[in-house]
């Protein structure tokens, strides 16, 4: 992830953030506020203005330092520890919210499951949330997918809701529940090259291949009158680390 520590300042402005309603379902899904959270991957704080709103005392993991300085001046009261979740070290007793908002993908696809688990208390909950970046106008989206294809023909987007998926098929939670909100975002050409900027894929090219794919897009976005609507698919999923037995007294 720390791909994006070169724009953790144009990350923590261009990127949207989630909706409020986010943390209202997780209250639901774990029947009242849980006492402690960890949020995985947490970068500028996106998801982390969801998870404070909670109030419980939140941990956040950020391997990128410079995503991390930005995330502790936002959110003093967070404790933020640097390095990955892979290598972090949950409490013995677990925590009660495992959240992970954008950034599942970046963890090992063959333990992220496990150590979530392994990081819950008994009856803790996770919760695993993204958005999926559509356009309203079919044509303006198809007209901008040529464009990215011509930019990098390589790059191809994950099935929907496809964490989903994944925590389903790790048979480790159950309970597991899926909720989507859609929200409508119109954005002027500068907003949405400035969200452009902030992707992975085009953060992988040289300046100049990003430089042509800025120069194509913004010829597109000022053909449909200078603003594009986005339609942000939002999806969380929910899960619980089930109980485990208690242990026969003693005869």
């Amino acid at each position: 992830m720390r791909l994006f520590g070169t724009v953790a300042g144009l990350y923590d402005t261009a990127r949207p953030g989630y909706p409020p309603a986010v943390a209202d379902m997780i209250v639901d899904h774990h029947g009242g506020v849980p006492a402690s959270a960890v949020e995985i991957g947490a970068g500028t704080g996106k998801g982390t203005e969801v998870f404070a709103a909670l109030g419980a005392p939140l941990t956040c993991i950020e391997p990128d330092p410079d995503m991390a300085a930005v995330l502790a001046g936002r959110f003093p009261r967070a404790s933020v520890h640097v390095g990955s979740f892979e290598e972090w070290t949950p409490p013995a007793e677990g925590v009660e919210l495992v959240a992970c908002a954008m950034a599942w993908h970046w963890l090992d696809p063959g333990r992220r499951n496990d150590l979530a688990y392994a990081a819950l208390a008994p009856g803790g909950t996770l919760a695993v949330l993204g958005h999926r970046y559509g356009y309203q106008d079919p044509e303006q989206g198809a007209a901008v997918q040529e464009a990215l294809n011509a930019l990098d023909p390589t790059v191809q987007e994950r099935p929907i809701d496809w964490f989903h998926t994944d925590v389903l098929a790790s048979g480790r939670f159950t309970g597991v529940q899926k909720r989507v909100l859609n929200t409508s975002l119109p954005l002027a050409k500068d907003d949405y090259l400035a969200l452009v900027r902030t992707f992975g894929p085009f953060l992988r090219h040289s300046p100049e291949v990003q430089r042509k794919g800025l120069t194509a897009l913004g010829r597109l976005v000022d053909g449909f009158g200078g603003t594009i609507v986005l339609d942000l698919r939002t999806t969380l999923v929910l899960a619980t680390r089930g109980r485990e037995p208690a242990a026969d007294a003693p005869g």
